[in-house]
């Protein structure tokens, strides 16, 4: 049995026949309509989520199968106290595959050590987002053509965005990837990026505060917001929450195929008139979102491609 909680958990050749699931999935969903049937989703959401709950659940049912769970921690026995152990112990009861979110850093890889069905990090604190991750490389292999030799900006709240953590150490298995990491002070990329990922598998990066003077050398940048979920005081969050926005005349900067991307919600860290840029590829990655979870859904469940009769993972 396998289970999604870090993105590491796929090696580079399953996370591309993933991806290559995903695009046959985006290409024929017809074809893939019934081959979950009888399966359950259980969605166990402790945190907020509009997103990521809704897309896995027209995941699931795209495939013919069936979903439950609850959207808050208040909605379920967590309320009363019970463990997120025992909750995963109660709900391979119920159900065929588990998506959890959840504040608490490896709540999920927790409830994969209890579980007798494969979990799904839908998102724990700060820490790791993989299906997230998928949907970006999707996104940028749909927009670059490839995952390799790529200079990556990402700018925002790095400290506490694990979109960023993830998608830093995923893209670290492909070679020739540079990263520029641009940021306030306050909000760096995190020391343990660097010392697992970063460091150990020789990634060139740079740390900068200066948006501006990168754009022109990216080849992909992925903007994220100021999370006032994170923060321990309101005035932390109000003097940061501006510092970057990335608007039409900026955007001149950067090359004409260097795709925007952004794990959504934005707040202003993103202006409306680069919606209409062809570089915007933040509503892509939405649209991939549906393909992507359907493809992981299968690959844990161990079913068969209709279309390949391969599965994407060895269980």
């Amino acid at each position: 049995m396998r289970h999604l909680i870090d993105p590491l958990d796929f090696s580079p050749e399953e996370i591309d026949s993933l991806l290559n699931l995903a695009d046959r999935i985006r290409s024929d969903p017809a074809a893939y309509q019934d081959v979950a049937a009888h399966k359950k989703l259980a969605t166990l959401f402790y945190e907020p989520s509009t997103r990521t709950r809704l897309s896995f659940e027209s995941a699931m049912l795209r495939l013919g199968g069936k979903t439950l769970g609850f959207a808050g921690a208040q909605l379920s026995s967590a309320s009363k106290g019970e463990t997120v152990a025992d909750t995963a112990r109660v709900v391979s009861n119920y159900a065929d595959v588990i998506a959890m979110r959840h504040p608490k850093e490896g709540a999920p890889l927790r409830a994969s050590m209890y579980a007798r069905v494969p979990i799904i990090n839908a998102g724990d604190g700060g820490h790791a987002h993989p299906s997230q991750t998928m949907i970006d490389l999707m996104t940028i292999r749909q927009r670059k053509g490839r995952l390799d030799h790529l200079t990556i900006g990402f700018c925002g709240d790095l400290k506490f965005g694990r979109t960023v953590h993830s998608l830093t150490a995923a893209l670290s298995q492909f070679e020739g990837n540079k990263f520029v990491f641009i940021s306030p002070e306050e909000l760096r990329i995190p020391q343990y990026v660097k010392d697992e990922t970063l460091t150990p598998l020789h990634q060139t990066y740079k740390e900068t505060t200066d948006l501006e003077a990168e754009l022109p050398a990216l080849d992909v940048l992925y903007m994220t917001r100021i999370q006032q979920e994170r923060f321990f005081n309101e005035e932390d969050y109000l003097r940061l929450k501006g510092c970057y926005s990335l608007n039409a005349k900026l955007l001149e900067l950067a090359p004409p195929d260097m795709p925007v991307l952004h794990p959504l919600p934005r707040i202003d860290e993103i202006k409306l008139d680069v919606d209409n840029d062809p570089r915007a590829a933040y509503f892509d990655q939405v649209h991939n979102g549906v393909y992507i979870r359907m493809a992981i859904i299968l690959a844990l469940l161990g079913i068969p491609d209709p279309l390949t009769g391969k599965t994407v993972l060895d269980h």
